[in-house]
């Protein structure tokens, strides 16, 4: 296999599973997911040989057309995008399994059609090097997430999905007014060769590439939903299904990505005037949307509603991160963005569960009836919000001690421990009160017509929250390679030169 064919094969594959389950529709549910779990897990194993080709420091540059950048479309897999594909990879298998174990798939149509579709989006937006086609696959995955959103219908997931859809709909007009606005000033949308025109830009013209960068933020800001543009999060994850919401984990992680993409590569250290412009913006909305999280998570009526925050707030901590523009801070900002991603994930699904084990009193935070193996999945509730609050000795508490330690050297130090550590004090307390509330706030005297447990999924649950402890134990390996990542980051010019140097094929014996 040619290394250049990597990129686009990521992204045809989910593709082709897209339309064969499209077409395997009037032959019934068991041929669709047979389909659908084939194309996943073969993207699952795609991901993995993609990852260990990307970490020895290459890059793979896919040229659409064979037209050389920047006069034709570009897919550029490197170590950051390799991992995020490898993310959503992970994520959409255990998803997947998910839902087809609770039949969450028979409820409405064509569920796996907009599940690949889906895939398919995020992989072209994890790996194009075109700011218009990273507009162009932000649509089609927010296209598909409005139907997966929607699935199964109901009151409360339309109100939801409508907020999304309206929302995300504004953001996509932005995006075009900035792309544009780019264009006419640098005349190229390809992010490396619009990096080597910042560099030479009229200083007439920096204000009007400035607003558009800022612009963009506010574009990718709504993705990832930082404050003030966070508010169709809660809604909308916490009454679609669990295992959209889980697969959803990853959605907010777009908008990270095309910050530390865009932004990074554009207004980078070589960009003179402009070097810089989105870190402190990025950095102070990281602080407060952590500090609106940490409310809402204390606000939340019901488990999954409180998980959605829980998902916020970790952003909101990767968003610190990158805010804080270093090498350092990029790396433990990376492996907090593996653990978040995950554990995340694996609360969703774990809500899911515990409201089904309750019955009629689903996943709301009163006193209900005793809850069915309630010794057990209170464990692994204690587990994963240990996990996600960054409570010693898990994932979480190394990932933030990492982020903590890079922000000695930044100016915002005082205020960025200030809210890290007291935002997670009050999120431990929160969850404290919540576990208190499902478990040992129970009437025996109240009917029980709770769910029996789902062994498989379950055992999905399980799979990423013990994602917690793997990422402690292999926490060495982990971060060299986080390490590793953020320093080919680092080196702008070198992804400007893997991009712009790429010849076109010309053919062979």
């Amino acid at each position: 296999m040619m290394l250049s064919q990597l990129p686009i094969l990521l992204i045809l594959l989910p593709l082709l599973g897209g339309i064969l389950t499209l077409f395997a529709r009037p032959k019934g549910i068991a041929l669709q997911r047979l389909l659908s779990l084939f194309f996943t897990a073969a993207l699952l194993l795609l991901s993995i040989y993609t990852v260990s080709i990307a970490n020895s420091g290459d890059y793979s540059v896919y040229l659409l057309g064979n037209w050389t950048a920047p006069f034709g479309i570009v897919m550029v897999l490197d170590k950051l995008s390799a991992l995020m594909v490898l993310l959503t990879s992970i994520l959409a298998v255990v998803a997947l399994a998910y839902a087809i174990s609770q039949n969450t798939d028979k409820n409405g149509q064509h569920f796996h059609v907009l599940y690949q579709i889906q895939l398919f989006g995020l992989n072209g937006a994890f790996l194009t090097g075109d700011l218009f086609n990273l507009f162009v696959f932000f649509e089609v995955l927010l296209l598909a997430s409005y139907g997966l959103l929607l699935h199964g219908g109901g009151r409360l997931r339309t109100k939801g999905g409508l907020h999304y859809v309206v929302i995300n709909l504004v953001g996509s007009s932005l995006f075009l007014f900035a792309v544009g606005t780019l264009y006419g000033i640098l005349g190229t949308l390809n992010i490396a060769d619009m990096s080597t025109h910042i560099v030479q830009l009229d200083s007439m013209d920096q204000g009007i590439v400035a607003a558009a960068g800022l612009l963009l933020l506010v574009v990718f800001g709504i993705k990832a939903a930082i404050f003030p543009l966070y508010l169709w999060l809660p809604g909308a994850y916490a009454n679609t299904s669990a295992a959209v919401a889980a697969l959803f984990a990853i959605m907010t992680k777009v908008g990270l990505y095309a910050i530390i993409r865009v932004h990074g590569t554009l207004f980078s250290e070589q960009a003179g005037a402009l070097a810089g412009l989105h870190a402190d913006v990025v950095l102070t909305l990281g602080l407060v949307t952590l500090a609106m999280a940490v409310l809402g998570v204390y606000a939340a009526r019901s488990l999954k509603e409180q998980t959605a925050f829980l998902i916020l707030a970790s952003v909101a901590t990767l968003l610190i991160g990158i805010g804080i523009n270093t090498t350092d801070a990029m790396a433990a900002t990376l492996y907090y963005l593996i653990h978040s991603t995950l554990i995340g994930a694996g609360l969703f699904l774990l809500a899911d569960i515990i409201a089904r084990a309750r019955g009629s009193y689903s996943d709301r935070l009163r006193a209900g009836a005793p809850i069915k193996q309630a010794v057990f999945l209170g464990s692994i509730f204690f587990i994963t919000t240990i996990a996600i609050v960054g409570m010693p000795p898990l994932s979480g508490f190394i990932g933030k001690v990492m982020i903590l330690e890079a922000a000695m050297s930044s100016a915002f130090s005082t205020w960025i421990y200030a809210v890290i550590l007291v935002g997670s004090l009050l999120m431990i307390m929160a969850m404290a009160r919540s576990g208190s509330i499902l478990f040992y706030q129970v009437d025996s005297s109240l009917d029980d017509d709770g769910e029996k447990l789902n062994i498989r999924a379950t055992a999905m649950a399980l799979i990423l929250v013990f994602a917690s402890p793997v990422l402690v134990i292999a926490a060495g390996p982990i971060s060299e390679f986080t390490q590793s990542v953020a320093s080919q980051l680092s080196n702008h010019q070198s992804y400007i030169n893997a991009v712009m140097s790429q010849p076109a094929y010309q053919g062979g014996k």
